[in-house]
């Protein structure tokens, strides 16, 4: 039966870290963040920025509030010159009593670590930074993140084994995990079995030509049940939380923290 969401009421707000609460007693959660236009496309000039707004950007920095680690493929940190993240000081008691930092880690997932040591995303965290890498990387480029004062984490060999990747952090205490794309990284998370959630945010423009989409990369055979969780709209954007059907049926109601 087909069912109709409006709006709510002008003067009803709306509290998204509820909304976007973790579940409880989860060790380990892995919840991506991603916008896309209506017909898909998930940027515009190589970037998010041109298919964001500001009520899609307020729930990015609730999601980050919430995280205790965001997790980042490296193109997507260059393209979108990443910077560390914000203390956001009206999470602080909340975040002190959940024994989070004061705000999340940036985790940059790199094989080769071509990355520039000399950013603010290295050279000026509130969390230390960390590099995700695998275990034969470069030695020099090794040597000159732990100069920078990144914390490197090695998992796999060759390349990042992302499931190995997830395990690492969680077992670092990171298990509230936010990944920001880009979209093959969010494939090959997909593929490896450890996305938990998917939220969408869905701008109100088309776009045409060949954007990639928020999933790029492995073909799910299969595909990937979604559940859907939540249904928020505002300035036109729609934004989705969807949790991953099949293997997280305790997850299926309303999120709480843990």
């Amino acid at each position: 039966m087909y069912q109709l969401l409006p709006p709510p009421p002008r003067n009803r707000q709306v509290d998204l870290a509820e909304v976007y609460a973790y579940p409880a007693g989860a060790p380990r959660w892995v919840r991506a963040n991603m916008v896309a236009t209506v017909d898909g496309a998930a940027t515009a000039g190589g970037k998010s920025e041109g298919i964001s707004g500001e009520a899609d950007k307020r729930i990015f920095g609730v999601l980050r509030a919430l995280a205790d680690v965001v997790l980042v493929g490296a193109g997507t940190a260059r393209a979108e010159q990443y910077r560390p993240a914000r203390v956001r000081e009206q999470y602080q008691a909340a975040r002190a009593a959940a024994g989070q930092a004061p705000t999340a880690a940036i985790a940059v997932v790199s094989r080769a670590m071509d990355l520039d040591w000399s950013q603010p995303l290295f050279t000026s965290p509130a969390v230390p930074t960390i590099v995700l890498t695998a275990t034969d990387a470069p030695q020099d480029r090794i040597d000159a993140a732990a100069g920078a004062g990144a914390e490197v984490i090695a998992a796999g060999t060759g390349s990042v084994d992302l499931a190995l990747a997830v395990e690492r952090l969680a077992e670092r205490g990171l298990g509230r995990i936010l990944c920001e794309g880009g979209p093959h990284l969010l494939g090959q998370l997909a593929a490896a079995g450890k996305l938990d959630e998917l939220c969408l945010s869905v701008a109100p423009q088309l776009r045409g030509g060949d954007s990639m989409r928020v999933l790029a990369g492995p073909d799910l055979t299969d595909g990937l049940p979604l559940i859907l969780h939540s249904l928020l709209t505002e300035d036109g954007f729609l934004f989705a939380r969807y949790l991953v059907g099949g293997t997280h049926g305790s997850a299926a109601g309303p999120g709480k923290e843990g």
